[in-house]
């Protein structure tokens, strides 16, 4: 019998960047002044979170600002889990990378005088968020790359094709399979760099403010080729999503509570005021959790008032919003605008050194999928486009520097398209997401949560990882994501950040650390790195 192995088609690439996010778009950017490079999407090339950021990039660019104090804002919000050497690189690095983006060509919005307009969110203690067209600076950065990426001739893109299976052996990543969407057809990329910036997995979520193409691919198969996960109980809700039944959770930037919106509940208060110093500009996690309980408390939602604003400025600064909000019947500068909170960013993910390298190597990671240690238990606003920025450029410093792959990929089952189990998929997705929203929402306790793992385990085995079904293989990895959450976040026995429970409600001093977990290895912690390398 001829195996399946032999009718693949086999690329060789130098680097391989799997996700078309400002993260991956930085990779395959800078890679491509050292070699050829392969560019996988699993949609169009813009179909991304990077995309439809709104808020804009943090960087301490301002006369009055300072990366200490970016560094310490950072800190503040990470709740004791950042890693300071992560953090210092960041921050520092990160102004570098914009004034290069800027040099580019990168056009952020500016004042008539010529000056950067630069606006102030949750956690920041100065104006520092750097913005495009108003409210669509994701669209803008990232639409920006991507003509310079279609333009490099040692680029090479593929729409419409997922990864399926990282080839991994004795520690070393040798490359990746392939399922192209519209011909079924699976592909070999044999490279000397493997570089996952496949985004989030918000979408596990019933309500959620990402595209539909962030369900935790990339978790997962780094998972199952033996990489170290880190921190995957915390997620960040967003605290302001629109919320009306029968509509998407639309993002409403944390940006409008920076240019000053009021946070109200049902009956007319302002509920952030006596709860934190900064008010309706708290950290996203005291925001989110806050607005959960007032929920609770009134049996209402809560919304957002901008009526006390200048109607002319919010309308030019937030077009977008103010178009999709329109389009539902809601006037932006004179209605209350009903908000909940709805997942957002996954704040932990694949265990990276400084450098974006995983455990295995050749196998990078940068963007929503790593754990890099600069978010600690809860991202700082803006802070995500500011690391694609810094480690997009540092993992190809390190990747560059590896041999030629040399060798043949071992042999792999061929993935194949079934669209007779396309509604049995949807509906186990759709039971998970449900599951992860009640059980290991934004409030958990232990009960819940053994709950949703035990259902969670029984898909799993229902549905093994060596199932040639493309669709069986994505519940599989659903619900190994889901897992990976539940353990992790069964065993932080506190509240902390992006991970709040109501039967450990304090912060305790016992579980600054990271928790790892890595395949067939008990759960693992690592300490908080403290020091700043000189």
């Amino acid at each position: 019998m001829v195996h399946p192995f032999l009718f693949m088609k086999q690329f060789d690439f130098d680097f391989v960047v799997v996700g078309s996010g400002l993260a991956g778009l930085l990779a395959a950017y800078h890679a491509s002044a050292h070699g050829t490079v392969a560019l996988i999407s699993k949609s169009e090339l813009d179909v991304s979170n990077s995309y439809h950021a709104q808020g804009g990039i943090a960087a301490a660019i301002g006369a009055d600002d300072d990366p200490l104090f970016h560094f310490n804002d950072t800190l503040t919000a990470g709740r004791g889990l950042c890693d300071h050497d992560s953090v210092h690189i960041l921050v520092n690095e990160g102004l570098e990378r914009v004034r290069e983006l800027i040099g580019m060509g990168m056009k952020f919005d500016k004042e008539a005088n010529g000056e950067l307009v630069l606006g102030l969110e949750g956690g920041h203690t100065h104006r520092r968020i750097l913005h495009a067209d108003g409210d669509a600076t994701g669209k803008e950065m990232t639409g920006f790359m991507l003509h310079k990426i279609r333009l490099d001739p040692n680029i090479t893109t593929f729409e419409y094709t997922t990864a399926v299976k990282i080839f991994a052996r004795d520690g070393v990543c040798s490359g990746i399979q392939t399922l192209d969407y519209n011909t079924g057809k699976n592909a070999l990329f044999r490279t000397r760099a493997t570089i996952l910036a496949t985004g989030g997995l918000s979408r596990i979520y019933a309500r959620s403010t990402n595209p539909y193409t962030a369900t935790g691919d990339g978790f997962a198969l780094a998972w199952q080729a033996g990489a170290q996960m880190a921190d995957m109980e915390f997620i960040q809700f967003h605290p302001t999503a629109l919320s009306i039944d029968g509509e998407e959770a639309y993002l409403i930037s944390e940006a409008v509570r920076g240019e000053g919106a009021h946070l109200m509940d049902i009956n007319g208060l302002r509920f952030m005021v006596p709860l934190h110093p900064m008010a309706e500009l708290a950290p996203r996690d005291v925001v989110a959790s806050a607005i959960f309980k007032r929920m609770q408390e009134t049996g209402s939602t809560v919304y957002l008032s901008l009526q006390h604003l200048n109607a002319e400025f919010l309308q030019e600064r937030f077009h977008s919003i103010d178009a999709r909000l329109q389009s539902v019947g809601i006037d932006l500068t004179k209605d209350l605008i009903p908000i909940s909170p709805a997942a957002h960013y996954t704040v932990g993910g694949i265990r990276t050194d400084e450098w974006g390298q995983t455990n295995i190597i050749g196998l990078f990671a940068c963007g929503e999928v790593a754990s890099t240690g600069v978010m600690g238990a809860n991202r700082l606003a803006s802070n995500s486009l500011l690391e694609c920025l810094v480690y997009g450029k540092r993992i190809v410093e390190q990747a560059k520097e590896l041999p030629d792959a040399t060798g043949d990929l071992f042999p792999i089952e061929m993935i194949a398209l079934h669209p007779e189990s396309d509604d049995t998929y949807l509906k186990i997705k759709n039971e998970l997401s449900q599951l992860m929203s009640s059980k290991v929402g934004i409030v958990r306790n232990h009960k819940e949560m053994s709950e949703a793992l035990t259902r969670i385990n029984l898909i799993e085995k229902q549905y093994p990882e060596n199932l040639t079904d493309y669709n069986g293989k994505k519940i599989h990895e659903l619900a190994t994501v889901c897992k990976l959450i539940c353990i992790s976040a069964l065993e932080r026995k506190e509240s902390r950040g992006g991970h709040v429970r109501s039967d450990f409600p304090r912060e305790l001093d016992e579980f600054v650390y990271h928790i790892l977990q890595e395949r067939e290895k008990p759960l693992a912690s690592e300490n908080v790195r403290n020091t700043i390398a000189p």
